[in-house]
């Protein structure tokens, strides 16, 4: 529930920000590579999630820099709705998962699918993480710095919560594409669409709900309880059942 905030607190609070914004003085390129850090690192964690045959590291690489690159496409749509739309919940809920889940997917599908090395489902949740940790390791530079044009110690704490939900969530997400697509690519060919377009539906339907949650979080109550107890470990559960699978599958070759 959203409350009128009292103006000594909101003074007290002024306080304290600029309290500790002498206490926190931070450069930006360390900022720059502070928000960074988290799309690299948990690149790294699903990279070597792949324990059988891992991927040539120049691919993985390529893919998570044309991640990067496709955020420019996204936005540019992102902001042709916005012209027409005015709800900032649609745009948040609908708009932005279907726009950067499939232009996660376009870039894996066009760029790794096809590869030799695109040789087992659990390439397809590799290449989609790096892809999808491309594009939240932009955004991620993007808030924080507009965190940072505030304070550095709101950039800071920004870096901090977005590194253990929001970039992550990408990755989280378009691993069940990615899994649906490394599926696919040993199946008949008829069974194929079906699968994937599944897989790409329900990757979207799950970062909607992440973002509603997150929008919901001021006005109903409970949202954010749902979004760190429920959601979140629910999306590391479906990642980890799908790469098992993965796995599995490799192991049984």
């Amino acid at each position: 529930m959203h409350t009128q905030s009292n103006p000594e607190e909101k003074t007290s609070s002024t306080i304290e920000t600029r309290t500790l914004d002498v206490m926190v003085d931070v450069e930006p390129m360390v900022i720059l590579a502070l928000a960074l850090g988290p799309g690299v690192f948990w690149a790294w964690y699903f990279y070597h999630r792949d324990k059988f045959e891992p991927e040539p590291a120049a691919l993985v690489i390529k893919i998570f820099l044309l991640g990067v690159l496709v955020t420019f496409p996204v936005a540019f749509i992102e902001g042709l709705f916005g012209l027409f739309i005015v709800s900032q919940l649609v745009k948040g809920v609908i708009v932005a998962p279907v726009v950067e889940e499939y232009g996660k997917f376009w870039v894996v599908r066009r760029f790794a699918y096809r590869n030799v090395e695109f040789d087992e489902p659990m390439d397809g949740i590799v290449y989609a993480a790096s892809a999808a940790l491309g594009l939240a390791s932009l955004e991620n530079v993007l808030y924080v710095f507009a965190a940072y044009m505030t304070s550095p110690s709101l950039a800071i704490g920004t870096i901090i919560v977005r590194a253990i939900f929001s970039v992550p969530g990408h990755a989280l997400f378009s691993s069940v594409w990615g899994y649906a697509l490394g599926r696919a690519r040993f199946m008949a060919a008829e069974q194929r669409k079906g699968v994937v377009l599944r897989g790409l539906v329900l990757a979207m339907v799950l970062h909607g709900i992440f973002n509603f949650l997150l929008f919901s979080a001021d006005v109903v109550a409970y949202a954010m309880l749902i979004f760190i107890l429920v959601l979140t470990p629910g999306l590391w559960i479906l990642a980890d059942r799908n790469i098992r699978s993965a796995l599995r599958w490799r192991g049984r070759r």
